[in-house]
């Protein structure tokens, strides 16, 4: 067995608990993957190998949608996470190597583009002003938004800060060069818990930024993340997230209860908060959101709204709506598309809503992307 990736940067405790491992390597390296391969396959791994993967390389996830990874590694500290030790600061790919994936992306049939990285909004920070196309760090990324929204029908941005630069995107979000769709992983709302994750965002400024993006453009949808039970996290605290949540009313959101990681600075924070805590926080942050998200999409009902098709089950397709990410958000189930197929993309009729899911009619008509 061949391990490789972020935990391979862990090389001896992965070795020490696993012995049988031929080889442990860390993400970005696959230099040694190949060389233990050729070590351990025997007389037919020294033969000229030929690959015939088509323009969009290897993809492990359906033909209709895709990520693109634009960059590696974080510059930030949170105290909760260990990625910048295991992949290091952050490395934006430049925008010539992008765009050649992309292309070969889009070539290959992809519909659905997933624009992906620790730290999506801060692509091009650590590059020349010829890699990136653009005088500052929001000029770059609203020129790479470009060329993408220009290859795709549907472009979706994952994993971004709330810099000011990004308010610059929901003009293109606006235009229909990206979706109205931003994943903005918040964490928290108090003001002290915050500090302690060492994260750069306060609360109020969070409310104010929602109500400009909703401004400029109306439909858009905002996914977020946050932690419950941190280190230091007292009701009050806690009271303080669900107040934002109701304020805020986010689209989609995900929640985890905390937990130490080895390495991580969280780890030796004091009045580390009880597990039974933690996981009643956790079911009474849920229960609220999931009113919140009842009541968004049951506004949904009756709109006429465009969908991508993901599966199709006798005459019921599963979709979903361009406000919704694949695995992670929600779904549309279409009656009367059994003639539709993956990754079509279509107009359907809302007639029914759940706390994550919709009930549609099919208008008919798949969409092509000019």
């Amino acid at each position: 067995m061949v391990v490789t990736g972020c935990l391979g940067a862990r090389k001896a405790d992965l070795q020490e608990r696993y012995p049988e491992l031929i080889s442990v390597s860390g993400p970005q390296d696959p230099v040694p993957v190949v060389n233990a391969v050729r070590a351990h396959a025997g007389a037919r791994a020294q033969e000229p190998a030929h690959y015939h993967l088509g323009p969009a390389g290897v993809k492990l996830t359906p033909p209709h949608y895709a990520y693109l990874k634009v960059s590696e590694g974080c510059n930030h500290t949170c105290s909760f996470c260990i990625i910048p030790s295991m992949r290091g600061k952050l490395r934006s790919r430049t925008l010539p190597d992008l765009l050649e994936e992309a292309d070969g992306l889009a070539e290959a049939g992809v519909e659905e583009l997933l624009v992906i990285s620790q730290d999506t909004s801060a692509w091009g920070t650590d590059l020349r002003r010829g890699e990136m196309r653009g005088t500052t760090p929001g000029d770059a990324l609203e020129v790479l938004c470009r060329e993408l929204g220009a290859r795709f029908p549907w472009v979706r941005l994952h994993y971004l800060y709330p810099y000011p630069h990004v308010d610059q995107l929901l003009d293109l979000m606006a235009e229909g060069c990206l979706l109205p769709y931003l994943d903005v992983p918040l964490q928290h709302a108090d003001p002290g818990i915050l500090k302690a994750m060492r994260r750069p965002a306060a609360a109020q400024n969070t409310l104010d930024r929602l109500r400009r993006w909703r401004d400029r453009c109306p439909e858009v949808n905002v996914r977020s993340t946050f932690i419950v039970g941190f280190p230091g996290e007292g009701e009050r605290e806690f009271e303080a997230l669900l107040d934002f949540l109701e304020e805020a009313e986010l689209d989609r959101v995900g929640c985890f209860a905390y937990s130490n990681v080895a390495g991580a600075g969280a780890n030796d924070l004091p009045d580390q908060v009880p597990e039974p805590v933690k996981e009643a926080r956790l079911e009474r942050f849920m229960s609220l959101q999931a009113e919140i998200s009842r009541s968004k999409l049951a506004r949904r009902v009756g709109q006429e709204l465009e969908v991508i098709v993901d599966s199709v089950s006798g005459s019921i397709a599963n979709a979903r709506t361009r406000f919704d990410a694949p695995e992670v958000d929600g779904m549309v189930r279409v009656r009367g598309a059994g003639s539709l197929r993956p990754g079509e993309r279509t107009w359907v009729r809302i007639t029914g809503a759940d706390t994550h899911d919709l009930d549609a009619d099919y208008l008919g008509n798949p969409l092509k992307f000019a």
